[in-house]
């Protein structure tokens, strides 16, 4: 079965009018970044920031007019708000600095019902930040609190794995998704949007605008923490939470290696420039013992991660070991705190959570959206 051309996906699409103008979307030129692969669609609608509200209809029916297009075996809509950041002239600065772009520094509306907002962040991929974020959401979910956890990583989505979670979200309006769950935490990632196996080929705008549906159109209810799984690197999706979340902070994971650290270190910077404060640092696969000899091996080097929190003045927040028991329980959907909570592994991330919400009771707890600034 051959896939749709552009044209024929740009036909469907003529034939949805948005109601605010009276005209179809893509003689409005709202059709932004429409990419066809393997019988997979993605696209992107621009509009107006003030219009992301009652947009969701429209977004949906151009959705799902795609899907019904013989050979398309996905199709996936995004709202994103560029015109408004491209629009207008750019005034000069005092001191002959380089102003910000009229919308550079977007609103960050708060998220009503949710007591603080964690990104769990690294900017090098392969430290096991996905399941570190996973073992400490079930952690605190375990000592109480109510828990969300949001799947930022469009391109690489693996939370719905490692929380033994699948299919498609609830929607009780046809506007908002109800988010699933599992261990006593909310989940919502683009991986139960669209299939496991499916490549996501899209540019920084359609990330961006995932990333707040994910956020703003979903009944996350009242919840103590929302824990962010950010993708590795200080790319798209990281600038998307800082500038437009009302990020209490960041958890920065990495290997004790001096290259790993070496990224640790821009990270964190990353984060301390947008004026997001780092709350602490965890060393991951910090050691090895071997499970027939118990011989321990210190196979990445050992301590690194404890040092430079301590040179950039962060808190470290503990180590957790290389073992494969970690590994197979996440690939299992049974995180290690699930599957063995009376283990020194699962005590060792029931601790480095206690710690970060001690620290989120500090002055983190009470911080303003962050303010973007541009010298």
């Amino acid at each position: 079965m051959a896939e749709p051309s552009r044209d024929d996906i740009l036909a469907v699409l003529s034939r949805i009018i948005d109601p605010d103008k009276g005209r179809d979307v893509v003689s409005l030129g709202m059709v932004q970044g429409l990419v066809v692969r393997n019988g997979h669609v993605g696209l992107s609608l621009e509009i107006e920031p003030k219009e992301a509200g009652r947009k969701a209809p429209l977004r949906q029916a151009c959705e799902e007019a795609v899907a019904k297009l013989e050979g398309v075996l996905s199709a996936t809509v995004v709202l994103t708000a560029e015109r408004a950041q491209r629009a207008g002239p750019t005034p000069p600065a005092p001191h002959g600095r380089p102003a910000a772009a009229p919308g550079a520094r977007p609103s960050r509306p708060e998220l009503p019902g949710i007591g603080a907002v964690i990104a769990v962040a690294s900017a090098k991929g392969g430290v096991g930040k996905s399941t570190t974020a996973v073992n400490l959401a079930v952690a605190m979910a375990q000592l109480g609190l109510r828990i969300g956890l949001l799947d930022c990583d469009i391109y690489g989505p693996s939370i719905p794995r490692m929380m033994a979670l699948s299919g498609r979200p609830e929607t009780a309006d046809g506007k908002t998704m109800i988010p699933m769950e599992n261990h006593g935490v909310r989940v919502m990632s683009i991986g139960f949007l669209v299939d496991e196996d499916t490549p996501m080929i899209w540019r920084g705008p359609m990330v961006m605008g995932a990333i707040e549906q994910m956020l703003r159109d979903v009944r996350w209810g009242e919840l103590d923490v929302l824990v962010c799984d950010l993708p590795p690197g200080t790319g798209d999706a990281q600038l998307t939470m800082a500038q437009r979340v009302p990020l209490s902070g960041a958890v920065i994971v990495s290997t004790p290696q001096d290259i790993a650290l070496l990224d640790a270190v821009r990270g964190i910077n990353m984060f301390r420039k947008v004026d997001v404060p780092v709350l602490g640092l965890i060393e991951n696969m910090s050691y090895f013992i071997c499970p027939h000899c118990g011989e321990r091996s210190d196979i990445f080097h050992h301590g690194g991660a404890k040092t430079t929190a301590a040179k950039l003045g962060v808190e470290f927040f503990g180590e957790i070991p290389l073992d494969i028991e970690i590994r197979t329980t996440s690939d299992e959907g049974r995180p290690i705190v699930v599957s063995n909570p009376k283990g020194a592994h699962a005590k060792a991330y029931l601790a480095i959570a206690s710690r970060l919400l001690d620290t989120l009771k500090g002055p983190a707890a009470n911080r303003k959206p962050p303010k973007i600034v541009i010298v």
